[in-house]
């Protein structure tokens, strides 16, 4: 880790902009549709698989520590800490996705592109904050939150899929 010199001052860390401000609203709004899907659908959980509750088990913290890495002061202990368990959760999301496929008889579908992006770009979201590449980082983070996210999250509702179908039963 690199150390300042006597009298430098660090550099102010980034604050959120106002697409990483949408961004953050966008996620919250995400996961509250997923938790009332969820709650809407509570009578079928039992017919759920495992597999598909892990997939949940793993993306909801992700969803819900999205507004807080894009809202809070960055570069501290506790962001990469937050960091951590952030890429981490998105890591295992996108490879536990590879065995979700109900919705399309049991072959991979365009979702599942997201999911091969994620496993490729999730390291090189960690590797870049480690390796103090600010502006990659930041560009990396932001296309993850809106693809992986976001644009996979909102194809978790049409074309008659398991959360689709519970919110709006």
């Amino acid at each position: 880790m690199a150390t300042v010199a006597a009298g430098a001052k660090r550099a102010k860390p980034l604050t959120a902009d106002g697409y990483e401000k949408f961004l953050a609203v966008a996620a919250i709004a995400l996961l509250i549709t997923v938790l009332v899907a969820l709650a809407r659908g509570y009578q079928h959980w039992g017919a759920v698989p495992p597999l598909v509750w892990a997939h949940l088990a793993t993306i909801l913290p992700a969803l819900a520590l999205t507004p807080v890495m894009l809202l809070r002061p960055r570069g501290d202990k506790n962001h990469r800490l937050l960091g951590k368990i952030w890429v981490a959760a998105m890591f295992l999301t996108a490879l536990l996705s590879f065995g979700v496929r109900e919705s399309h008889h049991g072959s991979l579908s365009f979702i599942h592109l997201i999911s091969a992006y994620v496993i490729v770009a999730a390291p090189l979201i960690w590797w870049t904050a480690r390796n103090h590449h600010v502006a990659r980082h930041r560009t990396q983070v932001r296309g993850m939150v809106t693809g992986a996210l976001l644009v996979a999250g909102f194809f978790t509702f049409p074309f008659g899929r398991m959360l689709g179908s519970w919110l709006f039963a």
